[in-house]
C-alpha cells in the first residue's frame, strides 16, 4: 500500500529515484513505527512520515518521524555518533550519558595551545510564564579564531558571525537562527547542527559522544514548541550548575556582563 512519505530532494539524491520509488510504494517502508524525534508511535499509511536519512562516513541509516516534529532531510555526523544513532533507532541499550558529555567538536585554545571543548548544558528557561527548552553551551577554555596567534577569547564573536545575538535581557526570547538546528533522536540529545558549505547538507557544530539524557520535562516542552533556546557564554561565564534555578542566575549574571549570546533553533531528528 502506498505510504505517506514525505522525501525531500536531499535524500531521494542520496538513495537513488528507484530506492524512493519503493519507499513510496510501501515496498521498503514500514506501515508503524516509532518517531525518532518525539518517541510516540506513527503510521504512514494514515499521517503524514517524514524519512530522514543519517549519513556517516561508511555507514546511512533511514529513520522515520512524524511530519509534523521534523522534516525529511539528510543529516550528516561522523560515524561514530552514527553508531550511537543507530542504538538509539533500534532500541539497543546504549552507554549512559557522562555528568558533564564531551563533545567531539574541538577548538584551538589560545592561552597554551591545547584543545578546548564545548560543555553542553540542558535545563528548562522560564519566559513569559512559559518554560522553555534551553542548552547552555560554554568552552573549558579560551576560544581562538582559526588561524589567529593574538592569544585574544574570540568564541562569541565567532558566533555572532554565524547569527547568534547577544542577550541584553533573559527574559526575552531569543531571536530564530536559520539553517542551525538542535538534533534529538528517542528522546536524547544528538548534536547541535550548523548549515554546510553552500547549500549542503547540516554539519555538526558540537556532538556528544554519547547521547546525552535530558528530563521528561525538557523533552515534552521541546516537543511542544519544536524550538530550542540556545545560549553561549565564553569560559568561566556559566559553570555547572545542579540546580536550575541557580542556572537561571548565572544566565543572567553573564548577560549582564555582556557575555552572552543566543538563538533559538529548531528541533531535528534521526
Amino acid at each position: 500500500m502506498p505510504r505517506m512519505l514525505d522525501v525531500s530532494e536531499d535524500v531521494r539524491a542520496e538513495i537513488g529515484d528507484e530506492e524512493a520509488d519503493r519507499l513510496l510504494a510501501g515496498e521498503n517502508a514500514p506501515g508503524s513505527y516509532d518517531c525518532t524525534s518525539c518517541r510516540t508511535p506513527g503510521d504512514s499509511e494514515q499521517e503524514r512520515t517524514s524519512t530522514v536519512l543519517f549519513v556517516g562516513e561508511e555507514t546511512a541509516v533511514l529513520a522515520f518521524a512524524h511530519a509534523t516534529c521534523i522534516p525529511s532531510q539528510v543529516v550528516k555526523v561522523a560515524e561514530e555518533q552514527l553508531q550511537g544513532a543507530v542504538r538509539s533507532i533500534t532500541g539497543s541499550p546504549a552507554a549512559a550519558a557522562p555528568a558533564a558529555p564531551a563533545p567531539s567538536i574541538p577548538a584551538q585554545s589560545p592561552a597554551a595551545g591545547e584543545q578546548a571543548v564545548l560543555g553542553v548544558t540542558s535545563g528548562l528557561v522560564l519566559i513569559d510564564g512559559e518554560l522553555h527548552p534551553a542548552l547552555v553551551v560554554e568552552p573549558t577554555a579560551p576560544i581562538a579564531r582559526p588561524g589567529s596567534t593574538a592569544g585574544v577569547d574570540e568564541f562569541l564573536p565567532l558566533l555572532m558571525e554565524h547569527g547568534f545575538l547577544p542577550v541584553t535581557d533573559v527574559n526575552q526570547k531569543p531571536s530564530p537562527l536559520h539553517g542551525w538546528s538542535v538534533l534529538l533522536a528517542m528522546g536524547q540529545l544528538h548534536a547541535i547542527l550548523q548549515p554546510g558549505t553552500v547549500g549542503g547538507s547540516p554539519v555538526a557544530w558540537w556532538q556528544a559522544h554519547q547521547p546525552l539524557q535530558v528530563t521528561e520535562g525538557w523533552r515534552a516542552a521541546a516537543n511542544k514548541s519544536h524550538t530550542v533556546l540556545v545560549f553561549a557564554a565564553p569560559v568561566g561565564s556559566i559553570g555547572q550548575q545542579p540546580r536550575e534555578d541557580l542556572l537561571r542566575d548565572a544566565l543572567e549574571k553573564a548577560s549582564a556582563d555582556g557575555r552572552l549570546v543566543a538563538a533559538a533553533l529548531p528541533l531535528a531528528g534521526t
